[in-house]
């Protein structure tokens, strides 16, 4: 039911329902035309050719001696399918076409007239004519008779049958009704044609309207060479059409730079706040050594040379260590907010591992941890050695500072693990030593988280060390990670090899 009602709401439905409307109308005015006033019409000309016939009969009557008259008068009567009757003045029959007529007029001369024979005098020219609807009883034919005097004192009947009429109004209609049937079929194939020729280009129109309005303006009409309403149409909505894509496009490219200015705008607030807190932060105890010292200096709590460059080494131990956790966190905050290029390109992993641990050899000695590390063949990746450098330092480093014995052992193990469907290189780097608790394996990752809080600040560090790594990688987005193991913890990540 709905697609019926859509379907009748349709421009070119009901302009084909219209105009087969005015077509039906057409044939059935024809018909109730040809019922009711082609008779009437054909008695009109019928009564008005009697008239004529009898202007042409007193004619020959005047100018007799140059024609033949019974010869003119049949001409009159076959061409016209009159019957003709001529008397004189002693009412002796001088001529006629039907000898029938000869009969049959005496009979209607004496009998009345019926109630739906109609008798009508006219008077033309000073002549009158008798013109009535008369029916032969005898085999039932309505004629029209016109009667009237001559000239020459003669009387003058014309009569003509009326079947004749009414046959041709019904032949005429039955040929109204089959030509309506065959007009209609014709019709209904045009009047389909027009409406979809006019109402196909208004439902095109819509269509194009539609996707428009939602902001769709890969659709555009198609221009003929028509120089019509609909075709300047077509051309205002493409070029509507035209501006307004141009336009949004400006719109979405203005916001996506508006969304990107705030975005950006919003990261460095976001920025300079997490940087004043880290700081404040993380500068409170450097801070108050300096002052604490400071203070004992200018109140000479220790008088002696050695006591006060001691207080000296400490203020200035602590301002490098200041200087340096600055220089860390803005370093780290470019990181994490993507406002650090990296200088990309091709070198050998083993030799930077190699490097590291050669840079690494006077804290593990220290420490009296053995290295397990067997460089094989070169492995080439592509990254920012700088960076990666600094990923594997801090792990080596994070490695050397919690190594313990365990079983009798404690050493570092770094190991290289190739990949090639994944086109990566996975590298290991362990230490013996006890586990990681499964809390603190996703914190350690944060800023200023220790493990262990109660290590002292020469050996504690910074704390933004493993940052520093999930900041490089998160940018690379490789993976990275921790894996406690059986006798200690292994450290992780993964590079693109070289194709």
């Amino acid at each position: 039911m709905e697609k019926l009602k859509n379907a009748l709401k349709s421009v070119r439905v009901r302009l084909f329902i219209t105009l087969s409307f005015v077509i039906l109308l057409i044939i059935v005015f024809l018909i109730l035309v040809n019922i009711f006033v082609f008779g009437q019409f054909y008695m009109f000309s019928k009564t008005k050719a009697l008239k004529e016939v009898y202007e042409i009969v007193n004619s020959y009557y005047n100018n007799s001696q140059n024609i033949d008259l019974e010869e003119q008068l049949e001409k009159i009567a076959i061409n016209n399918n009159f019957d003709i009757l001529i008397k004189d003045n002693q009412n002796v029959n001088v001529y006629t076409s039907n000898k029938d007529f000869f009969y049959t007029l005496g009979q209607i001369n004496e009998m009345p007239n019926k109630p739906h024979e109609k008798e009508e005098v006219i008077i033309e020219n000073g002549k009158n004519f008798t013109i009535k609807s008369i029916t032969d009883t005898k085999n039932g034919i309505t004629y029209i008779l016109l009667s009237a005097t001559l000239d020459n004192g003669y009387l003058l009947y014309v009569r003509i049958s009326t079947t004749s009429i009414q046959e041709s109004v019904k032949i005429s209609n039955n040929f109204l009704y089959l030509m309506a049937g065959f007009t209609i079929l014709i019709s209904a194939v045009i009047v389909s044609y027009i409406a979809r020729k006019f109402g196909d280009p208004i439902s095109e129109l819509n269509d194009i309207a539609k996707k428009m309005s939602n902001l769709d303006f890969s659709h555009k009409y198609q221009i003929t060479d028509a120089d019509d309403e609909i075709n300047n149409l077509g051309k205002s909505i493409n070029t509507m059409s035209d501006k307004l894509e141009k336009t949004i496009k400006q719109l979405r490219d203005t916001n996506i730079e508006l969304e990107k200015d705030i975005e950006e705008k919003s990261k460095i607030d976001e920025m300079r706040k997490s940087f004043i807190s880290d700081v404040s932060h993380e500068l409170k105890t450097p801070i108050a050594l300096i002052q604490g010292y400071s203070e004992g200096l200018l109140e000479n709590v220790n008088t002696d040379e050695e006591s006060k460059k001691f207080y000296a080494e400490v203020i200035l131990d602590e301002t490098n260590k200041m200087d340096r956790l600055v220089k860390q966190l803005l370093e780290l905050m470019k990181l994490e907010y993507g406002k650090r290029e990296f200088q990309d390109k091709e070198f050998n992993i083993v030799e930077l591992e190699k490097e590291v641990i050669r840079k690494s050899q006077v804290m593990l000695e220290e420490k009296q941890i053995k290295t397990q590390f067997n460089p094989n063949e070169e492995i080439k990746v592509i990254a920012d050695d700088f960076y990666i450098e600094q990923v594997i330092t801090n792990y080596i480093t994070n490695a050397i500072k919690h190594a313990t014995e365990i079983n009798g052992e404690k050493y570092i193990k770094i190991e290289n693990e190739i990949n090639t469907e994944k086109n990566k290189v996975k590298i290991k780097i362990f230490n013996t030593g006890e586990n990681i608790k499964e809390e603190d394996i996703t914190r350690i990752w944060n800023r200023f988280y220790k493990v262990d809080e109660s290590r002292n600040r020469e050996d504690g560090g910074t704390g933004i060390g493993l940052s520093f790594v999930k900041a490089i990688m998160s940018n690379y987005g490789n993976s990275y990670g921790v894996t406690n193991l059986e006798n200690g913890v292994e450290f992780y990540l993964e590079l693109d090899l070289v194709n």
